[in-house]
């Protein structure tokens, strides 16, 4: 059965953020997510998941910064990752090593590197050696920390410019640099809106163990699995079928939005895995 992980970015909005721990500790969730921890100290968050005996899966490196503050700001301020951006390689590597800073505080074991918008009238092609060079350094730095680093497609309808948004491109990234701790961020949502053939793609990739986690949301409203055009129930027996081990984030705006109460009354599509939880 699929374990669920509560993305802590996009679940119980109408809370606080240090809030959203014990909550979703008390609908059940052992493990959080969420895209960036650099508002608040390591010590604060270590504390809450400590408190509310959750397991920190996954975290987002900052999408910009070259120091505490700005990487904190960068994802409001517009910025969608460095990766490949070479004029920015230096504040690449800070943000990188400020990831891993917070992984170690919060035993985090998987960062989400975000791969930027292309540059206007430059080819996605003529990028590539960046972006591996970037990763090749950035793995390395990950390896010492037995950190995994994952690069995610993101739909261009909700990202327009992003540099990854396909399956192949990633994996394509992933021989180009070879390096045993990067792998994918798979998201069901993204990759339904920019490619489709779900079914397929998951029977593809998921058994060459390079998928290290996945990601979920109803298409095309980004709400409860339960809502839109995808066939969630299928969809999970085919990754259990195919002996997916890993987490399944749960990263999607509750359709009641921030009513009080209203991620945890939406969760009834997860009741047939409670076992999981």
């Amino acid at each position: 059965m699929p374990r669920f992980a509560a993305n802590l970015s996009f679940l119980y909005p109408e809370l606080p953020f240090l809030a959203r721990f014990e909550a979703a500790a008390c609908d059940g969730f052992t493990a959080v997510e969420y895209l960036f921890p650099y508002a608040w100290a390591p010590q604060e968050l270590a504390a809450c998941l400590q408190a509310n005996g959750l397991q920190q899966v996954l975290m987002n490196a900052p999408p910009a910064g070259a120091d505490l503050a700005s990487a904190a700001a960068a994802w409001d301020a517009g910025e969608r990752g460095l990766l490949c951006l070479a004029h920015r390689q230096a504040e690449f590597r800070h943000s990188v090593r400020l990831a891993l800073d917070y992984a170690g505080a919060l035993q985090c074991p998987r960062i989400h590197v975000m791969s930027g918008l292309v540059p206007a009238s430059v080819a996605r092609e003529s990028l590539l050696d960046v972006v591996a060079g970037n990763l090749a350094w950035a793995c390395a730095q990950a390896a010492a920390q037995a950190v995994t680093l994952l690069i995610e497609p993101i739909n261009l309808r909700d990202m327009p410019g992003y540099f990854l948004n396909r399956q192949d491109h990633a994996h394509e990234i992933l021989d180009a640099v070879g390096a045993p701790n990067l792998q994918v961020q798979m998201d069901l949502y993204h990759c339904q809106i920019q490619e489709g053939d779900l079914a397929s793609k998951l029977r593809r990739y998921l058994p060459t163990g390079r998928i290290g986690h996945i990601q979920i949301a109803g298409v095309p409203e980004r709400q409860e699995p339960d809502v839109g055009e995808l066939n969630y129930p299928y969809l999970f027996d085919v990754i259990d079928e195919l002996g997916y081990s890993g987490w399944v984030g749960c990263e999607y705006r509750p359709q009641r939005g921030a009513q009080a109460g209203g991620t945890s009354s939406g969760l009834g599509w997860r009741q047939s895995y409670a076992p999981s939880f």
